[in-house]
């Protein structure tokens, strides 16, 4: 059934386009971020050995339930519902260990001259779970849902992140024509979405009342039973397309949002995979790796950001002096030592190493308490205000515990500055309305900086730090259009710099999402793709599961 796949453009780029979390999805941004980490280069890997052996199943700790559901379109999903989403569904596209977006349920996704129009060809063969049929129709419908165009779905937030669609056209059976507004080479991107733009079949997509947990997709994994804040089990979809995938019989997802918890369910034996970015646990992992007790994959590139988000249209922080005295005042070293025993790495800005735009120096302030003091004089002298600011934080003990930190180093350089814990639910509302100062936040992994277009740019509704910054809204319209690689890695450098230069937020470490699982489970990081790449490293927007197998 399986065929060999083209590339992703008639004109194909050099590594044009790299993991990113699509940029409008709100819940994707996680307060409280300060305790996630990026891990060395060096640190213990055990690799998987052996030929895969069908059968077994396995449970999968996540961090978090997913209360909403799954009905994509309008879904809140953060990684744990990511991840039990890439188990259900399948995207058109998929990232490569390259950076590269290749075809993955599409057969081909190729574009015209100018890279407006976007040809996705289907294959022929491919069902959803109920038995229904892959179609042209259903993808269009898809693909209108997401972007606020079918009457049967509200989505939320992805209609601005596609906003650039013009027209989406059924051209024939298995063929759709996506038109867009402007030149636009990181489109395939949003064909996969950071693991969000699953395919849903028809019915689910026409479900009025069960969209959310009646299920049809045509990934590896067919669900069976959800129990809210229990467990999300699913069977071997041995109709899969992708064969001899996967080698599972079944899959159980549990939610554990304690990070030790976590840990200690996987030494008992009682899970056999978890996923977690807590410092600490990664602390621990690291250990048992070492001694063989469990083996361990830590994506060290493509990593979010964590930092401080400073509202920039309202006092202290529309003032480039308030920004600049809390970057300067901030030591980023102690804080990645006191609170993740230096399993990360410092950030230098909003692009993490392997991400088009990084660069280890962009000039970010660097800690330095005298240079904090005067600017706080100066800011002070100048508002005749103290610099005074709110932090927002929510009820987890390690973002209290970082948020005290934070507090501390502000106020020895004269700040004065007051905690607000909220459970993160209202913090993301919070920032979406504007109403906050200040907010340790955790946003933009992956690689391709168009996917922050929405974050960063004065027009988005989504924009939480309020950036009203001419030569960022310029940088990016110019990153959008821009076919060649090396200029657009010359402008998002340019952003880069732009960032530390305006200190639009106070970049902390970059993340580090690790999966761990007992030494008899092999094949975490999925199989190879469909055209013979190798499977991506980042693990920001969790990992494929078809080829998870087991000793038997």
């Amino acid at each position: 059934m399986r065929r060999t796949h083209e590339l992703i453009s008639s004109r194909r780029l050099s590594k044009l386009v790299s993991v990113a979390v699509v940029g409008t999805l709100v819940f994707a941004a996680c307060g409280g971020g300060d305790t996630t980490s990026e891990g060395d280069d060096d640190t213990p890997t055990t690799q998987d050995a052996g030929e895969p052996v069908p059968g077994g199943s396995v449970v999968y700790a996540v961090e978090a339930e997913t209360s909403g559901g799954w009905c994509l379109p309008e879904a809140q999903l953060a990684i744990g519902g990511i991840q039990i989403a890439r188990a259900v569904y399948d995207t058109l596209t998929l990232p490569n260990a390259d950076g590269e977006y290749v075809p993955y349920l599409a057969e081909s996704v190729t574009s015209n001259a100018t890279y407006d129009e976007w040809t996705v060809e289907l294959p022929e063969g491919v069902t959803f779970h109920d038995g229904s049929a892959l179609t042209a129709e259903v993808v269009k419908n898809n693909i209108d849902a997401y972007r606020g165009q079918y009457a049967n779905r509200s989505p939320l937030l992805f209609i601005f992140v596609y906003e650039n669609i013009d027209t989406v056209e059924v051209t024939g059976p298995l063929t759709v024509v996506v038109t867009t507004k402007t030149p636009w080479p990181a489109f395939p991107a949003y064909l996969y979405a950071n693991g969000r733009m699953g395919i849903m079949g028809q019915a689910q997509l026409d479900d009025a009342d069960h969209c959310d947990e009646d299920l049809v997709g045509t990934g590896p994994f067919v669900k069976t039973e959800w129990q809210v804040n229990d467990h999300f089990t699913a069977e071997r979809n041995t109709d899969y397309w992708n064969q001899p995938y996967p080698y599972l019989d079944s899959i159980e997802f549990r939610p554990i949002p304690e990070g030790e918890q976590r840990v200690n369910s996987l030494e008992s034996g009682e899970v056999q995979v978890i996923h977690t970015n807590n410092a600490l646990s990664i602390d621990t992992l690291r250990g048992l790796a070492e001694s063989g007790d469990v083996d361990l994959v830590e994506g060290t590139e493509y990593g979010e950001v964590a930092y401080m988000m400073m509202n920039a249209s309202k006092p202290p922080f529309d003032n480039i002096l308030a920004r600049r005295a809390l970057a300067y005042a901030v030591d980023r070293g102690a804080l990645r030592e006191i609170r993740t025993k230096n399993v990360l790495t410092n950030a230098s800005g909003p692009f993490a190493p392997g991400s088009v735009g990084y660069l280890e120096d962009t000039g970010f302030p660097e800690h330095d308490l005298a240079k904090a003091k005067d600017l706080v004089a100066r800011y002070e002298e100048e508002t005749g205000e103290p610099l005074a600011f709110t932090l927002t934080n929510n009820a987890d003990a390690d973002a209290q515990a970082t948020s005290q930190l934070w507090k501390e180093m502000a106020e020895a350089a004269g700040m004065q500055v007051e905690l607000k814990t909220v459970d993160q639910a209202r913090e993301i509302d919070d920032a979406i309305a504007g109403n906050f100062q200040s907010d340790l936040w955790r946003n933009h992994p992956g690689g391709d900086p168009d996917l922050q277009y929405v974050w960063w740019h004065s027009s988005s509704p989504v924009n939480f730090g309020r950036i009203a910054d001419p030569e960022i809204d310029r940088l990016l319209d110019e990153g959008r259009v821009e076919t060649d690689p090396a200029k657009r890695t010359t402008i998002y450098e340019e952003m880069n710099r732009r960032f530390a230069d305006q200190v639009w937020n106070v970049w902390s470490q970059w993340t580090l999402w690790v999966i761990a699982s007992a030494p008899d489970v092999h094949g975490v990081l999925g199989p190879d793709l469909p055209d013979g790449s190798k499977p991506f490293p980042g693990l920001s927007d969790g990992h494929q599961v078809t080829g998870i197998w087991v000793d038997q």
